[in-house]
């Protein structure tokens, strides 16, 4: 069976070479300041930045039936089954010439990880962890001007709780596998890309050995 590494592989160079993906899962709370490190990581380092749920968005937005189908779900407050954000993290791996892809906000779950892993063939390379605290990060969505309206501080606490009692179990998984970078995500933005660049330092030090 075909693994999404074969066929990102085809699709990046027209035929089934060996070449490595190498897949880095990003998690933190909402507010641990993900989505900025990412930008930095992509900007440095030459990584794709893969957010589940904006391909989530992007998918309800093309009208596709497949779209509809997951619109349709998270108005019902249903969560989207893993094999349908999987499937569209596999279609963009699969479409894009890069070989280093950040996850952002993916896996959610337990459930997630497994069948990422399963579906995929793909193990990531480490797991980078923006620790972060709740008070430090209720601030920020509290001051950040977006205009989301699930910056409120009921929404938020519950985002926090399901952040908490979905995600930790799967940075535990990884942590028991040498495979978490905890990040100090509480320090001001520059403080904390020194740390995220010293861990994707020592990644391009290892792979160039």
């Amino acid at each position: 069976m075909e693994t999404v590494v074969d066929a990102a592989n085809k699709g990046a160079n027209g035929s089934g070479q060996n070449k490595s993906v190498t897949v880095v899962f990003v998690l933190g709370g909402p507010g641990s300041g993900k989505g900025t490190q990412c930008a930095n990581i992509v900007e440095h380092f030459g990584y794709t930045h893969l957010s589940a749920g904006d391909l989530l968005r992007a998918e309800i937005k093309s009208g596709s039936e497949n779209g509809n189908m997951i619109d349709n779900m998270i108005k019902e407050g249903k969560i989207v089954p893993s094999e349908v954000t999987i499937k569209l993290l596999q279609k963009a791996i699969q479409e894009n010439g890069n070989d280093k892809f950040l996850i952002d906000g993916f896996p959610r779950n337990e459930e997630n990880r497994a069948a990422f892993e399963s579906v995929t063939g793909i193990e990531p390379e480490f797991v980078l962890f923006f620790d972060c605290s709740e008070g430090e990060m209720e601030t920020r969505l509290l001051n950040r001007n977006q205009g989301r309206v699930d910056d409120n501080i009921e929404t938020i606490r519950k985002r926090f709780k399901v952040f908490l009692e979905s995600s930790l179990p799967v940075i535990e998984y990884y942590n028991a596998k040498g495979k978490v970078r905890k990040i100090d995500a509480a320090k001001p933005i520059e403080k904390v890309f020194e740390s995220v660049r010293s861990v994707f330092t020592i990644l391009g030090d290892k792979a160039a050995a």
